[in-house]
Formats: structure tokens, sequence, C-alpha cells
């Protein structure tokens, strides 16, 4: 099930700021939240390699917002393309739309980039999608659509959006595109990846 508790608690929990206001918290409190988190900080240590495991999943899954369902079939699919299994995998997420949206610059976090998709304000080759989870290939137009264009959110993130390499952003018609499918180094994520291999693999 997807999580929709307050965004901060789970960053604390995760060790992983998955918005600018749990980054500004976690600089004050860097523990777990709850009556006992400061004393859990100097525990990390003692973890299994299960617990370890279920941690770097449970980080992947929550910095791209989705389901444990959806999770474990994208580790599938990935275990069935050529290559690693790990780069393949963040390469299958790091292609959602809502991903590429934020990657993009104009979306402030996934939460934001969800909304954005789910609201029907970006457009993929010219046509309106909705589905967060629609993968997006390599040379396809994505797009803001005209409309939305005007409104504040989107007019204050372009002037700030500084995409990866492997997104080529137009500013000026609030388009952009994903150029080749990126590197695992190249993705700003706070994963083990291996981890997560390891723990779907038992």
């Amino acid at each position: 099930m997807k999580y929709t508790g307050p965004k901060v608690r789970l960053s604390r929990r995760l060790g992983v700021p998955l918005t600018d206001k749990a980054a500004r918290i976690m600089e004050k409190r860097p523990y777990p939240p709850g009556q006992h988190g400061p004393a859990k900080q100097y525990r990390r240590g003692r973890q299994s390699a299960y617990e370890r495991q279920l941690l770097e999943k449970q980080r992947l899954r929550s910095q791209y917002n989705i389901h444990e369902r959806q999770m474990r079939n994208y580790y599938r699919k990935a275990v069935g393309m050529d290559g690693n299994t790990g780069d393949n995998l963040v390469q299958l997420l790091e292609t959602r739309l809502d991903a590429v949206v934020l990657r993009s610059g104009l979306a402030p976090t996934i939460y934001a980039a969800r909304q954005y998709v789910s609201h029907g304000h970006v457009m993929v080759n010219g046509r309106r999608v909705n589905i967060a989870s629609y993968q997006v290939a390599i040379g396809d137009n994505v797009s803001i659509r005209p409309k939305s264009q005007k409104m504040d959110i989107f007019q204050g993130a372009i002037e700030n959006a500084f995409p990866p390499e492997y997104i080529s952003l137009d500013k000026g018609t609030m388009s952009f595109s994903v150029l080749y499918l990126p590197r695992r180094t190249e993705v700003p994520i706070v994963c083990e990846v291996a981890q997560v291999v390891e723990y779907y693999s038992r």
C-alpha cells in the first residue's frame, strides 16, 4: 500500500529527504521520528542483512512514490531485460512520466509531478496523458499543456529548471525529451540498488 501520511516523518524514518520541508527539518533532527529516534541513529550499524535490504527497497519505492506491487512488477521486467538488473530497474523507474517531469525541473517533488500528470497538465507527443506510470521512450516530446503554461507554478519552475544531461529541456516551449537511458551514477536517488535486487531475488 502506498504511504499517505506525513512526508517529513517518512523522510526521517528512511533517512532520505523527500520534500524541501523534510530536508530543512532533517538538518535540525537527523534521526528517525518518535520518542526513541535519537537513540536509534546510533544503532544503525546493528542492522541484519534483511533489514538493510528492506530499508533500501523502501527508500527506492518512496523516492518514486509507487506501490509495492508496482515495484515488484518493475523488478520482474528488469530481470527479463539484457544487462545489469539494478541498472535496468532504475532506468524503468526513471522513465516513468512523473519521474521525467520531476527531473526536468518542472515539478519540485515526485508528489507534485504525479499531481500535474493526473490533473492533465502534461502532454506526450501532443496528446494529453494523465497516467503517472506511462513509460516515456527516448525521443518522446513531453510538454506542459499550452493552457497550463500560464500558471504560476510552471512559470516559477521553468526559471530555475536545470535538468540532468539525459534530458533536453526547451524553456521557451516548456517541453523536453529523454535523450538516452541514464546511467545509475546520473540518477539523483539515495539508494543501494544492489540491496534492492538482493531483496527481491530471495
